[in-house]
This record gives structure tokens, sequence and C-alpha cells, in this order.
């Protein structure tokens, strides 16, 4: 009688056994509502035209059709776990990708671990998910704290520079503020000061005296470097209040479009950036830009090239692999080189963190372009970052 069943089972196209006609289900688990709304529809925008272009149009993998449930997180750790879970559990996934935010990340972690199911993070940075908080069953497509640190300080630091930084205080802002302590006392310059603020902070006026206090009597170069995300970006203000009165210069890493915006008052400030689309040449960012301009009449954005990279990571991983197995998928994935529109990545095995180059850009102003646009000064490849393994392995 059970081979009657499978036998019919097989004929209606059901299958009962992985690898054959189930579908490949994906779970993208980010924040859809909330203040990083921008980021997470970038995000799954660049998901799926990723998954487009790695399967060649078909959808498909080895046969397999790709379904992707979306869930939103609403920036809410508890929200994000429960989603996760029911992923996991109820829609039983092969494979997630998310979140946005890297407090909500860290609350998924154990999520996967308790599945015992890979999770993709991206785009959330802290460092902790690749370091204290990570286990076996994470990836980051996404780039993490140090990397940023380290590329903005090649940018900033030298001997005869004295910096203070201004982030938010979460995950996010604390660990980038330490990796970027970390990667300056190689440099020779100075990190006299820290100032940390909410993330809905509408008034910078009290955190900007304080940074100008620390850096006025300092005779070197002086920066204040900002590390901040989504809305409420003080750049603007804080270069309101004229900070150059005291020989400061505002720095701070990459950004979406429209934070860029405020760059434009900042020509020739340099730093260092995850992704701007004019700056890789290779097939891949070829495809997403001249795509996305056709699409949605605009260049791709910084978390878009994420997506894309996550989507192309798992359709790298599961052709690989020849099947959805997450053992098999591990065994898979770390230590895998795949192409992305920023190149080559490549999951380090100690941490799986994806290992990834970054760009050191100069500021220009266009006034026939809305923002700020970062040139390229140097391409830091992954040959030219040590980025610490934070895990214990």
């Amino acid at each position: 009688m059970k081979r009657i069943i499978a036998a019919t089972a097989l004929a209606l196209g059901l299958g009962t056994a992985p690898g054959l006609a189930d579908d490949i289900k994906i779970a993208h688990v980010y924040g859809k509502t909330g203040a990083l709304e921008a980021y997470g529809k970038q995000s799954h925008t660049g998901f799926m035209m990723g998954l487009e272009y790695a399967t060649g149009g078909t959808m498909e993998i080895d046969g397999r059709k790709i379904s992707v449930i979306e869930k939103d997180t609403q920036l809410k750790p508890d929200i994000a776990r429960a989603a996760l879970a029911e992923a996991y559990g109820d829609d039983e996934v092969d494979i997630a990708v998310g979140p946005v935010s890297s407090g909500v990340a860290l609350a998924m972690l154990p999520v996967a671990e308790e599945y015992e199911k890979i999770l993709i993070v991206e785009p959330a940075v802290a460092d902790s998910i690749t370091g204290e908080n990570w286990n076996r069953y994470v990836f980051r497509t996404g780039r993490n704290s140090s990397q940023d640190a380290i590329a903005n300080a090649v940018a900033l630091g030298k001997e005869g520079v004295t910096i203070a930084t201004l982030a938010q205080d979460y995950a996010f802002g604390r660990d980038g503020v330490a990796a970027f302590r970390e990667a300056l006392e190689k440099t020779g310059a100075k990190l006299v000061f820290e100032e940390y603020a909410p993330t809905d902070t509408q008034d910078f006026t009290a955190s900007a005296q304080r940074v100008f206090d620390a850096l006025k009597d300092e005779e070197s170069r002086k920066f204040l470097f900002i590390i901040w995300a989504g809305g409420n970006n003080p750049i603007g203000k804080i270069k309101a209040m004229e900070p150059e009165r005291f020989g400061i210069e505002i720095a701070t890493g990459g950004n979406i479009l429209a934070a860029m915006k405020a760059f434009k008052a900042l020509p020739g400030m340099e730093g260092a950036t995850y992704y701007y689309h004019d700056i890789p040449q290779n097939p891949a960012n070829d495809w997403l830009v001249k795509e996305h301009q056709a699409r949605f009449q605009s260049p791709p954005d910084f978390f878009t090239a994420g997506g894309m990279s996550a989507a192309i990571a798992v359709v790298e991983a599961i052709k690989t692999a020849g099947s959805t197995d997450t053992e098999a998928l591990i065994e898979t994935m770390e230590g895998m080189a795949f192409e992305t529109p920023k190149g080559k990545m490549v999951f380090r095995a100690e941490d799986h963190q994806a290992l990834q180059s970054m760009y050191h850009f100069k500021i220009r102003v266009d006034p026939e372009v809305e923002w700020g646009i970062p040139e390229l000064v140097r391409e830091l490849a992954i040959e030219d970052m040590d980025i610490p393994v934070r895990n214990g392995r």
C-alpha cells in the first residue's frame, strides 16, 4: 500500500524524496517595515534579481522551482525570532536569509542552531554575528564591522591624525567603533573620544558639542568619524554646526544614495564603502546595473548588491552540493568562492564570514547628480585586509 501511495505521489509531481519534484523553499526574513524599511526593500529587490541572474531566469535549481517566503521582522527581535522559527518549523524552508538590523540578527542566530538550518545573514553588520554569538549554521554575505573599520582606517588613519567617533548606541554602532578602534592602532592615528547616541535621536547638539570639546584643542588633523544606519543621520545637522570652526572634518563610510545626498556638502571627504554601482567592474554588476536601471529607472543601491550576493551564494551552494541537506550545504559553503556584483567573495571556513573587497573613496560633487559621488581611490581586495576571526575557533 505504501508503494502505491508513493507511486501516486510521484505521478502527481508531489515528490516524496528530497531533491526530486519538491520546491526549494527560502525564507527572506527582513525588516519590511520600520526605520530601516528602505534597506529591507533594497535587500529584497536584490535578492530576487540575484535568484533570476544565478538561475539564468528559470528560478529553478536542478529542475526544482524556487519558492521565496517573505516575513517581516518589524525590526523587533522577539518578532524576528518567532518569524524565523515559523519559517523553519511550519513552512519547512530549506534555508533563510536576513535580516537588516544587527540587533535583530543576534536574536535570530540561536533559532538557526535550534532548528539546525542555515541562516545567511544579509545585510546586518555587527562583528558579534560571526563572532562571539556565531554558530555553525550562520553564514554572512554582508560585510562585517571589521571590514568596514579596516577599510576606513586605511582611508583616514595615519600619523598626525586625531579622531573622535559618533555612533548609534546598539550592536551596529558599538561593534563598529570597537573594530575601528582596533584597526586604527596599526595606523599611527589617535582615537581620543567616543560618543554614542540613541538610534531615534533628533537633536545632536549635545553630542556634537562633546565631540567638539574633545577635539578642539588638538593641533593635528582632526576627524569626526560617524557610524550611522537608517533615518536621523546626523551628518547634515552636525555640518550645519560648522565643525570646521575647530578644524574638524566630518568623515563616514558609504551609505545608500538617499543618505549620500548629505555628502554633497562634503566635497573631498574620504572614507570607505561596501558598494557603489559605478565602482566594481564585473559581469554580475554589469547585469545588475543595466537591469535595475531599466526596471526602476535608477541605479542599484548599497543593499541591492548585498541581496543579490546572498541569492548567488544560495544558488551556488545548492547547485554544488546537489542537495538542500543542511550538512551537505555547510560542507560545500565552508571555503566556497562565488562571483557577486562586488566580484569574488569567499566564505571563510572558520566563521563563515564572506571575505570581499572594500573601496576607499573620495567624494566628488556633480551638480547634475543628487548625491555626493564616491570616486574610487583604491580597491582594498581580500588580500589587503587582515580580518580578525572573533568566534574563538
